[in-house]
């Protein structure tokens, strides 16, 4: 009887000095997405609260790593944004609506004031940072969001490392349910956001690194919407000198106006591709051109024939002063189509130069039967004179192309069967093909273009030939793009190598760059920014 009692006694002075746990849980979703350096707000944590009980939220306490850099951290903001619909209430959902745009034009680089009402924020802050809200709960689901900004000066390198330490619901500590595991926030830069220089969208990233170190981006400049041609769309390029962290002012390469006393919206050229002749400095760009066409989309009408009047045209334009100015677009549709295919284009994204000087862009074409078809053209001369032999491999589209040894190119193929990426390779600039044994079986996809880069072993610090590859990581829907490594020529991408960029969806285009011997570049449709920029040092790859 006597330990009965000191049992219920020690059971009650337990109970005195042991905070209660509130009834209520706090969900909390720690986002995986690009942090941009320019915008005012991103999202770093979700919270749904469900207050069935609990009234108040008193207070969040976080942590930063140590190696996180706390002097380029602008402020660490906490927002609440309201409850949730009853015709939602049987799922969970971490936000009623997009907190901010990333394709209202103007609007994308903070938070949207209809939809969050910002409670609290530290600036400058400490390795340890307390929030003590005191906010009122709405009774049932409630929804908060923690934000970071940083300063101008931050690196494109730099990672921010926070954890969520506790929280109170009327002053008790409540149980916290993780939907996601901790990551590290990488830093990007918005290249591009819907609404910049009027217009409303930019599609279709192609990325290169020129001899001279600078960064080229090009894209589609889609002023009304962001539809695929035919529309008002011009190719877009911005330069970066210092290695991804600002960009020059957007200029314009290839544009036909009213060409041929046709309106704009049916002059378009776009879906670009950029290469840099290693050899000479020289800048190639490569775009389809689609005159006339109703203002239709011209994969499904541009024509057989060789003339601007029925089918697609393939241009080029030359810079030979580090991208800087660019030539009058340069038709080589006569010297590389075939009359019966309906539509000839680029890649899109970036083409090559051999080691032994040969330019070479991926290409896609469709046939007379309507199935279309990827392969490559090169050049021997320089850029002068362009051919196409054979494809690699039918029902593709968007390609990228690699040297993976001197003299064999890889192609790495959109295949419209889905699920996975087609591969083939060439040893004589595609005349006749040979499927990868990796085709259609290692590298998944949701059907969507893809980025792959050969990386040799003399210009990167780990002395060996890399290959990267990017896309979205997924078999359905344009979401978590993800840079893979290969270390044995495209056979196995180990997903110890994988390195997660965006989580959430967007459009799902990507290009590669090597900036230097350490650091690999991405260009691509986020979930952030219509042009998305990310600097990602090999060492976070090749862990």
């Amino acid at each position: 009887m006597k330990k009965l009692n000191y049992a219920l006694l020690f059971l009650l002075v337990a109970m005195c000095y042991t905070p209660m746990l509130a009834t209520d849980t706090i969900r909390v979703k720690q986002t995986k997405i690009p942090i941009l350096i320019e915008r005012e707000d991103n999202v770093l944590f979700y919270f749904r609260i469900d207050a069935s009980e609990s009234e108040m939220l008193n207070e969040l306490k976080f942590k930063l790593s140590d190696d996180t850099n706390l002097d380029e951290i602008e402020a660490i903001k906490l927002y609440y944004s309201g409850t949730e619909s009853v015709q939602r209430g049987d799922n969970i959902y971490f936000a009623p609506v997009g907190y901010i745009s990333s394709h209202s034009p103007g609007n994308t680089l903070k938070a949207n004031p209809s939809y969050s009402i910002k409670v609290v924020e530290q600036r400058k802050p400490s390795t340890n940072v307390t929030f003590s809200p005191n906010y009122k709960l709405f009774p049932g689901v409630n929804y908060f969001w923690i934000s970071l900004q940083m300063k101008p000066s931050a690196s494109v390198l730099s990672k921010v490392d926070i954890e969520l330490l506790s929280a109170q619901l009327d002053h008790k500590n409540a149980p916290l349910l993780f939907d996601t595991n901790r990551a590290p926030h990488r830093m990007g830069v918005g290249v591009r956001h819907a609404g910049d220089d009027g217009s409303a969208a930019f599609r279709i990233p192609g990325l290169a690194t020129s001899n001279e170190g600078t960064l080229l981006a090009v894209y589609d400049v889609r002023y009304n919407s962001s539809v695929d041609l035919q529309e008002h769309i011009d190719v877009g390029l911005s330069r970066s000198t210092d290695k991804g962290k600002t960009w020059e002012k957007m200029v314009i390469p290839m544009t036909f106006g009213e060409d041929g006393g046709m309106p704009k919206a049916q002059n378009g050229v776009g879906d670009p591709a950029i290469l840099v002749d290693t050899k000479t400095g020289a800048i190639w760009a490569i775009a389809a051109w689609t005159h006339g066409m109703g203002n239709h989309r011209a994969w499904h009408n541009s024509q057989d024939g060789m003339t601007k009047e029925r089918t697609a045209q393939l241009v080029l334009s030359k810079s030979t002063d580090d991208g800087k100015t660019w030539s009058e677009p340069i038709n080589i549709t006569e010297q590389v189509k075939d009359p019966s295919w309906k539509f000839l284009l680029q890649g899109p994204g970036r083409g090559i130069t051999m080691l032994d000087g040969t330019l070479v862009f991926p290409i896609q074409y469709i046939d007379s039967t309507r199935i279309p078809n990827a392969g490559i053209m090169y050049s021997k001369d320089r850029g002068e004179t362009w051919h196409i032999h054979n494809h690699a491999r039918t029902n593709t589209t968007e390609a990228q192309v690699a040297e993976v040894t001197p003299g064999v190119l890889m192609l790495n193929m959109r295949d419209n069967r889905g699920g996975s990426r087609a591969v083939a390779t060439t040893t004589d600039l595609g005349e006749t093909w040979v499927e990868h044994p990796s085709s259609r079986s290692v590298l998944q996809e949701p059907v969507c273009m893809a980025s792959l880069i050969k990386v040799v072993a003399a210009d990167n610090v780990y002395g060996k030939d890399i290959l990267l590859f990017s896309n979205p990581n997924t078999t359905k829907g344009r979401h978590h793009i993800t840079i893979k490594a290969s270390l044995d020529g495209g056979l196995t991408f180990p997903t110890e190598y994988d390195v997660l960029l965006d989580e959430a969806h967007g459009w799902g285009y990507s290009c590669l760059t090597l900036i230097d011997s350490e650091t690999v570049g991405i260009l691509y449709e986020s979930s952030v920014a219509h042009m998305t920029f990310q600097a990602v040092p090999l060492k976070d790859i090749l862990k």
